[in-house]
């Protein structure tokens, strides 16, 4: 790969990352469930209360994929964590090493800042990603189910 670039994404790219989301929820058989907006994302990513940050990637001049990604805590370990929300490189980027060079600076980002851990979900029939997590070193926590409750649902009964 040459001339790979990344970058935090700035106010003006709030259009590209929900094309961006649009396109990860696609591979993930899951656009039915995504009803963000142009103004909630900018809201939650460029807000008074900005909640996540997003990397964008380009190669070459044009935009191979992006790390959406926020803060969590541990009360285990008593520090911050990492949790990547979203990691999507375009099919045209991928078997490239791409993937690798933007997973490696989320990494690199949760080192300087002194995280304890990082965590991620990955979708169970998802082998090609489940296999470069492992690669790079992950390890499934299968003694942890993750429940969720949504937006309808989380005022208390």
């Amino acid at each position: 790969m040459n001339e790979v670039s990344i970058r935090f994404a700035e106010k003006q790219d709030v259009p590209v990352i929900l094309g961006l989301i649009k396109e990860i929820a696609e591979y993930e058989k899951l656009s039915h469930e995504v009803i963000a907006t142009e103004d909630s994302l900018s809201n939650a990513l460029f807000g008074p209360e900005k909640v996540a940050e997003v990397l964008l990637m380009t190669i070459e001049g044009q935009l191979a994929g992006y790390a959406l990604f926020f803060h969590n805590f541990s009360t285990f370990i008593g520090k911050k964590g990492l949790y990547l929300e979203d990691i999507y490189v375009k099919p045209g980027f991928r078997g490239q090493g791409a993937g690798r060079v933007l997973f490696n600076s989320v990494r690199k980002l949760a080192a300087e800042r002194d995280c304890g851990r990082m965590e991620w979900a990955v979708l169970n029939w998802n082998t090609p990603a489940i296999e470069f997590y492992e690669r790079a070193g992950a390890k499934p926590q299968s003694e942890w189910t993750v429940y969720r409750l949504t937006e309808e649902n989380i005022l208390p009964r």
